[in-house]
C-alpha cells in the first residue's frame, strides 16, 4: 500500500505547465482538430483546440511539464506535420482549468 501512496504523491509534485500553440499551414478542413483530440487521449493532459478566423488553429493544453511536451511533440511527428508550416509556441504564464480535452467551435 506505501507503493502507491509514494506514486500518488509523487504525480501531485510534478511541475504542472500549460502552452498556447498556433498552427499555420493547411490546418483546417483536413480533420486537423479531430486528429489533436485523438492525440490528447494518449496523454494526461487537459484544454481545447479551436479553429480561428485567420486560417490558423489554436491550442492549448495543461498538464504536467512532461506531459504537455510530449504531447506537442506527438503532434508535431503525427501525420500532421505534412500540413503544419509553422508553429508558434509560448508558455502561458497560469495554467487555465480546463476539464479534459474539446474541441471548440467558437
Amino acid at each position: 500500500m506505501l507503493g502507491i501512496a509514494r506514486r500518488v504523491r509523487a504525480r501531485q509534485y510534478r511541475p504542472v505547465g500549460a502552452i498556447q500553440v498556433f498552427f499555420e499551414g493547411n490546418v483546417q478542413g483536413v480533420g486537423f482538430r479531430w486528429s489533436v483530440k485523438q492525440i490528447a487521449k494518449g496523454f494526461d493532459v487537459t484544454g481545447f483546440v479551436r479553429n480561428l478566423p485567420d486560417g490558423r488553429v489554436e491550442l492549448q493544453a495543461s498538464g504536467a511539464d512532461d506531459e504537455v511536451r510530449a504531447f506537442f511533440t506527438a503532434i508535431a511527428e503525427s501525420e500532421l506535420r505534412a500540413h503544419i508550416r509553422k508553429t508558434d509556441e509560448q508558455p502561458l504564464a497560469q495554467s487555465p482549468a480546463f476539464s479534459g480535452f474539446s474541441i471548440r467551435h467558437d
